[in-house]
């Protein structure tokens, strides 16, 4: 039986998930269901389409993927389902899905056709949920829709470039649970700009002139403990899943605060890079 996953911003006070995976139940018992998130800001395409591009990685091909942020259809915001690396996904035309194809090219999409479908106010549950279903039963995209070729892509996720190449203008696409800062800077994007120069990176008043590997890199292990940097210290890094991310070392937002709070950092903040 094929893992289907959940990515909702639905929460966990109300009851929506929970009706989601009992109805998955009642139609697989055998089902093996896997949260990604449930706490994605409400219709946050941007914070969802960076989750799911760095999560559904993880899991094995055939994998079943269930969107459930911004899903109400409209004229303008189909219903569709994916075969994109080997994996399925059930999702809204919104632009989330944009973060994977704009990486693979997908093997199939459809627009989401099902008969006599419930076209109310909780199309994941009336829509996504069956097709999911149908999916893991072992049937195809073609039964469930038609050929669709309008995805909506994310502009936001792409950097421009300026002066000459002497600089990138990136923002702030996610902010973690730890108050980290995640640009749409990509180590590759930087990389092929860079060619070996130093650089400046800035973010509001905050310049950083090293970007880490990892969150200890901050750390001189060669000092004495009381002339290193260490916890509460800011630091640059290419995070797990290689975007530049500001971050402060061993926040705790319910504290000391993190680079979001510390550093008065919110999504589409302005980031540059400017190379010397």
């Amino acid at each position: 039986m094929a893992i289907i996953t959940l990515t909702t911003d639905f929460g966990l006070k109300d009851y929506f998930v929970g009706c989601l995976k009992g109805s998955i139940y009642r139609e697989l018992p055998d089902a093996q269901i896997v949260d990604i998130s449930h706490d994605i800001s409400p219709f946050n395409i941007h914070e969802c389409a960076y989750i799911l591009k760095n999560s559904y990685k993880n899991f094995p091909e055939g994998s079943i993927h269930i969107v459930g942020v911004d899903a109400e259809p409209t004229p303008e915001n189909q219903h569709i389902a994916l075969l994109i690396d080997g994996h399925y996904f059930i999702t809204s035309n919104n632009g989330i899905i944009g973060l994977i194809t704009s990486e693979k090219k997908p093997q199939k999409v459809v627009e989401i056709n099902i008969p006599n479908p419930d076209n109310g106010s909780f199309p994941v549950l009336d829509v996504f949920i069956k097709v999911a279903c149908h999916i893991a039963r072992g049937g195809t995209l073609e039964v469930v829709g038609k050929p669709f070729n309008a995805l909506k892509e994310l502009r936001e996720f792409t950097p421009s470039v300026t002066d000459d190449g002497n600089k990138i203008i990136g923002s702030i696409i996610y902010v973690d649970n730890y108050g980290n800062v995640v640009t749409n800077i990509h180590k590759n994007f930087f990389e092929a700009y860079r060619k070996g120069r130093g650089y400046e990176l800035a973010a509001r008043s905050t310049k950083i002139s090293r970007i880490h590997n990892k969150y200890s890199d901050i750390i001189n292990f060669d000092l004495d403990r009381s002339q290193r940097k260490g916890a509460g210290d800011l630091l640059a890094l290419f995070n797990s899943a290689n975007y530049i991310e500001l971050a402060i070392y061993k926040s705790d937002l319910n504290t000391v605060g993190g680079a979001s709070t510390l550093l008065g950092l919110e999504f589409r903040d302005t980031v540059t890079v400017s190379f010397l």
